[in-house]
């Protein structure tokens, strides 16, 4: 009876041993999984890519626009469109062909050519957009291609069993800028409402900088669980990026 009792100790010590040095499973690493001259399109989590086109501009070069894409049981949804027709072209053949996804939604986050400057080729794909009600206003007074369905503060829509939404806090980078939050994965787009780390304030043009701070802090509040945060530009990050962006345009 001794001899088994030692031989089952044995073996629940050996189990015990072997089960203590599983690996742990590894977070996410992001892979570039497309790219071209004119786009580039980074997996960020399980269900998420980021989309990153390019704008030539007279004050800071070629800049380089990310976009978010969210997918989930066959469907996905995009925020921005790439910056011209030709990369969105890109973009939504991608999503076809690789991801075998249908494209429910494009959400241009404001009025500007790096979040809408490919919604024509989201329209000729019979694609449906959505935005704010502001950037629908300031997009025909500018004669740009016009989202076709409107919202009022916040838009919830969703991408097979997971939702998406969109909200307005505030005005910062312009007076219609939303920000997008895909709860499933804990990931937001904040486009050029949010800053990169180390970036300066970039073009003020249609800003309202005194407000800026306060509209982020409203963001930072309504999110405390977010866990990647994608700028309209540069690279993506964490919590950080709020902070630092409510820092930058404080009143000091």
């Amino acid at each position: 009876m001794k001899i088994v009792v030692k031989s089952l100790l044995l073996l629940l010590i050996v189990a015990g041993s072997i089960g203590c040095n599983i690996p742990k499973k590894d977070t996410f690493k992001p892979k570039e999984v497309y790219k071209s001259e004119n786009l580039t399109i980074t997996q960020i989590s399980e269900n998420a890519y980021q989309h990153t086109s390019y704008l030539q501009t007279n004050d800071f070069g070629k800049v380089p626009c990310n976009g978010l894409i969210v997918k989930n049981n066959k469907e996905t949804a995009i925020f921005d469109t790439p910056t011209n027709d030709t990369s969105a072209l890109a973009l939504i053949t991608w999503v076809k062909n690789v991801l075998h996804c249908k494209i429910i939604a494009v959400i241009p986050t404001h009025f500007h050519d790096d979040c809408l400057g490919g919604l024509k080729a989201f329209h000729q794909n019979n694609i449906p957009s959505y935005a704010y009600f502001k950037t629908i206003a300031f997009a025909k007074e500018n004669n740009f291609a016009i989202p076709q369905n409107s919202f009022l503060d916040s838009l919830s829509l969703k991408v097979g069993k997971e939702k998406i939404t969109a909200k307005f806090f505030g005005e910062g980078h312009t007076k219609d800028n939303v920000i997008g939050y895909f709860a499933s994965d804990n990931i937001m787009f904040g486009g050029c409402l949010i800053k990169e780390l180390d970036a300066t304030k970039g073009y003020l043009g249609d800003a309202n900088v005194a407000a800026w701070s306060n509209t982020v802090e409203k963001v930072k509040n309504a999110y405390p669980n977010v866990k990647i945060i994608i700028p309209g530009h540069g690279n993506y990050g964490d919590k950080k990026l709020l902070d630092y962006t409510i820092n930058l345009f404080k009143n000091k």
